[in-house]
């Protein structure tokens, strides 16, 4: 089987909630919290550079769309996200077709007191010769 043809985002038009001419809205199937959406290219993209201008800004109108519905309606703010993770096989929680995942936050929401709290530990300064490495990565 071809990787469309396995795809669940390639075959998911009774789950579309909302769409444009290039993108669509579905609710995450699992889901991490109620209102986990989820906004997919139409077109089977793997890697997010490869989707082109027009792709993007019909993704990121639906995203803001959504962003703000659900920062107006379930929760004070939100996570929008985007993973890139080639080193892990698709399956139930990972799938080969780039998507934007917003998710409703709140303070001290169930995410955060699971497992965020520990966020902070990781946190460290940045040191002149760290950003001097990771601009010669952009470069």
């Amino acid at each position: 089987m071809s990787a469309i043809e396995e795809c669940p985002f390639c075959h998911a038009d009774e789950r579309k909630i909302k769409e444009n001419d290039l993108a669509f809205v579905i609710l995450s199937n699992p889901r991490k919290m109620k209102g986990h959406f989820l906004v997919v290219p139409k077109r089977h993209v793997e890697k997010p550079w490869e989707l082109i201008d027009r792709e993007v800004k019909a993704i990121f109108s639906l995203v803001f769309f959504v962003q703000k519905k659900v920062s107006e309606k379930l929760s004070v703010g939100c996570d929008v996200r985007q993973n890139y993770r080639p080193f892990l096989k698709q399956g139930r929680v990972k799938v080969d077709h780039v998507h934007y995942h917003i998710m409703p936050r709140d303070f001290e929401d169930e995410l955060y007191t699971k497992i965020e709290y520990k966020e902070a530990e990781m946190f460290a300064e940045l040191t002149p010769e760290e950003r001097g490495e990771m601009e010669k990565v952009l470069s």
